[in-house]
């Protein structure tokens, strides 16, 4: 199985006053997610589904790559903050075999690379990382890390 952890993008708003759970994403983040799915659509990953958090910068996050790559989506709420080993069990269980995208938030996604492949890592906002995984053993292997500027720089 083939995860591809995705972290939302840029949804800083300097004087949000409302529940941090309903930041969306900001003009630039948009952008950026909108270069980072025209990146992944050249890389032709054969994704089968993207799996989001269903907070609504994650949400919008996963609709822009799920438009570009023209796949379906599903929220799942296990991928809100607090993402843990339970629900990436639950997870990979449901999809054995699949090239699944996950989409949602840090510091969840980086625990959840280091606990099935060790690595040390922290993913940025629009960052991915690709991990092989084993699902019945709950060990991986990261084969790749990428930040977001590398998709920018891409055009």
């Amino acid at each position: 199985m083939y995860l591809y952890f995705l972290r939302h993008g840029e949804a800083d708003w300097p004087n949000w006053n409302q529940s941090d759970d309903e930041r969306p994403l900001t003009e630039r983040g948009k952008k950026e997610i909108q270069k980072i799915a025209d990146f992944l659509k050249l890389l032709d990953l054969s994704l089968q589904q993207i799996v989001t958090s269903p907070l609504p910068r994650a949400r919008q996050t996963a609709e822009i790559v799920a438009d570009r790559l023209k796949l379906k989506l599903r929220e799942s709420s296990v991928l809100k903050p607090g993402f843990d080993r339970s629900g990436l069990e639950e997870l990979l269980h449901q999809k054995s075999g699949a090239r699944l995208m996950l989409v949602g938030h840090e510091p969840d996604f980086t625990k959840a690379i280091h606990r099935l492949t060790g690595a040390s890592l922290k993913l940025s906002k629009g960052g991915i990382a690709l991990v092989e995984t084993n699902a019945a053993l709950m060990k991986g292997k990261l084969l790749w890390l990428l930040p977001p500027k590398i998709a920018k720089a891409s055009r």
